[in-house]
C-alpha cells in the first residue's frame, strides 16, 4: 500500500508540473506574439500535373529533362505521326471528291448535256417513225398472206422498244432541264460537313502526337523513355506548376476573426534569412480540421484549426515544395477585398 501511494503521489507531482509547464508555454507565447500581429507556420506548396498523350503511339523523343523550366505552349515529347499524318492525307481526298460533286451539283447541268439529251431524244423519235413504218408495212403484207406472222410480230416488239426508248429520253430531258434536286443537294452537303469534321478531327490528332505544357513549372519526374509505348493513362511527365504558389498554414479558431482574404502577409524561410517575400492571404477554408501533425504551431495539436493559403511571389524560384515557411500578418491593416495584389517580377 506504501508503494501505491508513492506512485500517486509521483504521477500527481507530474501532472501538476506539466500543467504548470503548459500554461507557462502559452503565457510566454502569448506574450512574445507580436501585439498587431499574427504569426503561422506552414509550409510552400504548389500544384503538379500528370502529363500525358491524348492517343496511342511510340515515343519518339522527349525534349525536356527532371529539373527543366518550360513555358505555356512548349513542345516537350512528340509521337511517332506517320499513321496519323497518312490519315490526314485519306480524308483530305475524300473531302476533295465530296467537295466536287457539290459544286456539280450546285452547278446544275451543264448547256453540252441538254443538248445530248435533246439529241438523243431526236435520234429515238426517228427510230420510233421508222419502226411504225415498218410494223405498218409488214402488218398489211401478213393480212394478205404476203408475210409470215413471226415478221409482224418482230416489227410490233420494235415498235415498243423504240416507244419506250423515246419515253426515256424524253424523260432524261425533263431532268436535265430541272437540274439535281435540292434534296440530292442538301444531302451531298452535308455528307461534305461530315468529311470535313472529320478531316478536322483527324488534323488535332496529328496535332496531339506532340505534348505541350498547359502552363509554366518545372519537370519534377520523367516517367516514360523514347521507344515506350504512350497511352492516354500512362504519365510521361510530372510537371510542378510555379504559379500559382502558396504556404498552406493553419489558423487556431480564436484567431480566425482576425484575419480575412485579401490581408497582406509577410514570408520567410529558414533557407533564405532575412529575406522577405510578400504576399496576400488568398483563401481561407470554411471547415475545422485538427491540427496535421507535421505542422508546427504554437497552440495545442487538439484545437481545431482553419487551413489558409497565403499566395506569395516567387520571381527568383527560390522557394521550393514542401519548404517550412513563417507568415507574418499585420492585424493593423485594413480589410481589403478578396483579390490580392497580382506578381510582378521585377
Amino acid at each position: 500500500m506504501g508503494k501505491k501511494k508513492k506512485g500517486l503521489r509521483v504521477a500527481l507531482i507530474l501532472l501538476l508540473a506539466g500543467a504548470a509547464a503548459g500554461g507557462f508555454y502559452l503565457f510566454y507565447e502569448q506574450k512574445t506574439q507580436p501585439a498587431h500581429g499574427l504569426t503561422l507556420y506552414g509550409n510552400v506548396d504548389i500544384r503538379q500535373v500528370q502529363l500525358a498523350f491524348h492517343d496511342t503511339g511510340r515515343i519518339s523523343r522527349l525534349l525536356v529533362e527532371e529539373g527543366d523550366r518550360v513555358k505555356t505552349g512548349q513542345v516537350m515529347a512528340e509521337m511517332d505521326p506517320v499513321r496519323y499524318a497518312m490519315d490526314v492525307r485519306e480524308v483530305e481526298a475524300k473531302v476533295e471528291a465530296q467537295r466536287q460533286k457539290v459544286t456539280r451539283l450546285r452547278n446544275g447541268t451543264r448547256p453540252q448535256e441538254i443538248e445530248q439529251a435533246r439529241a438523243l431524244v431526236e435520234g429515238n423519235e426517228a427510230r420510233l417513225e421508222d419502226a411504225r413504218l415498218t410494223y405498218e408495212r409488214i402488218k398489211g403484207l401478213a393480212a394478205t398472206d404476203f408475210a409470215p406472222q413471226q415478221d409482224l410480230d418482230d416489227a410490233t416488239a420494235k415498235l415498243k422498244t423504240a416507244r419506250a426508248n423515246l419515253k426515256e429520253a424524253r424523260e432524261a430531258l425533263e431532268l436535265a432541264l430541272i437540274g439535281p434536286r435540292e434534296e440530292d443537294i442538301a444531302a451531298a452537303e452535308a455528307e461534305l460537313q461530315a468529311y470535313q469534321a472529320g478531316l478536322e478531327l483527324a488534323r488535332q490528332r496529328l496535332w496531339d502526337t506532340r505534348l505541350y505544357a498547359p502552363a509554366p513549372g518545372i519537370i519534377r519526374d520523367r516517367i516514360l523513355e523514347p521507344g515506350d509505348m504512350a497511352f492516354p493513362q500512362a504519365p510521361v511527365f510530372t510537371l510542378a506548376l510555379t504559379d500559382p504558389l502558396w504556404v498552406r498554414a493553419y489558423v487556431p479558431e480564436p484567431n480566425l476573426g482576425k484575419i480575412a482574404p485579401g490581408m497582406h502577409a509577410e514570408v520567410t524561410t529558414d533557407s533564405y534569412p532575412g529575406k522577405i517575400y510578400p504576399g496576400w492571404i488568398g483563401f481561407i477554408s470554411p471547415t475545422a480540421e485538427f491540427t496535421p501533425k507535421n505542422v508546427e504551431t504554437p497552440d495545442l495539436r487538439t484545437r481545431l484549426v482553419y487551413e489558409v493559403r497565403v499566395y506569395i511571389c516567387n520571381p527568383q524560384g527560390e522557394l521550393r515544395l514542401g519548404m517550412p515557411a513563417t507568415v507574418s500578418i499585420p492585424l493593423d491593416q485594413p480589410r481589403p477585398g478578396p483579390d490580392g495584389p497580382e506578381c510582378r517580377e521585377g
